[in-house]
């Protein structure tokens, strides 16, 4: 894979549609989340295990913010493609729409990333071929997802050190006028 001349975005574009029944809604009618962050990692591995040519798992799922509800009935598409590439992982890009047929209806519902790490044969993490930019879109995306885990590890990294400095007493005092009720032995 090291001298792969590369693969387009194109190459693994993948979309799923799937109809949303009732057995998938919660008690108000809606679809559980759960279920299209089921699709959304279903999407996510038929892209990158495509890119990659090999088995991929997930390592992370980023920015799953629920726009608009998905109502039984609905068409939902997920629509995924390579927006990355490090040596092993990818991150897909996908963008979840639901349509719904008998209005004519169609609403974007979220946008979500996901990191997946390429395997090998032996469960070892492989190299991928490196992503071909043959669009500016294609270019956008690719940095927004390096910028993206810049700052998710900038981020990570301020909140172990907020966890190993955090002053019991000084936390307690932030609290009071939060809606919690701290009672401590």
């Amino acid at each position: 894979m090291e001298n792969h001349p590369g693969r387009t975005v194109e190459y693994s574009r993948t979309t799923i549609t799937e109809l949303m029944i009732p057995s998938y809604a919660n008690f108000g009618g809606k679809i559980h989340g759960g279920i299209l962050l089921s699709l959304i990692d279903k999407v996510a591995y038929a892209c990158a295990s495509k890119h990659a040519g090999n088995y991929c798992v997930t390592v992370s799922v980023d920015g799953v913010e629920f726009l608009q509800p998905v109502e039984v009935g609905d068409l939902v598409s997920l629509h995924a493609s390579i927006n990355y590439v490090g040596r092993t992982s990818l991150v897909v890009g996908i963008k979840v729409i639901a349509e719904n047929v008998k209005q004519g209806s169609v609403k974007h519902t979220n946008t979500s990333y996901v990191t997946m790490v390429a395997k090998d044969d032996d469960n070892k993490p492989t190299i991928v071929p490196p992503l071909i930019l043959d669009k500016p879109v294609e270019v956008r995306r690719f940095y927004e997802a390096m910028r993206r885990k810049e700052l998710n590890r900038s981020f990570n990294e301020k909140m172990d050190e907020t966890k190993a400095n955090i002053d019991m007493d000084d936390a307690v005092s932030l609290l009071k006028d939060q809606r919690c009720n701290v009672k401590l032995d």
